[in-house]
């Protein structure tokens, strides 16, 4: 079975950069607090990398 992440965003965009904005938007989250699980890829991994200090990232089965 593949492996997913659950991905929380945990600290507000607010004086940071759109770009850093925009990957929140991909990533699915839509306000604090939000959770989603994706599959675990390079190009998710890479967007987890550019914003990980808004967010909270664990690896499910």
């Amino acid at each position: 079975m593949a492996k997913k992440l659950r991905i929380t965003w945990v600290k507000s965009t607010i004086g940071y950069h759109q770009p850093q904005r925009k990957v929140i938007q991909a990533l699915g989250l839509h306000r604090l607090h939000h959770t989603v699980e994706r599959a675990d890829s390079p190009t998710i991994r890479g967007m987890v990398h550019k914003v990980q200090h808004l967010l909270k990232v664990e690896e499910v089965e």
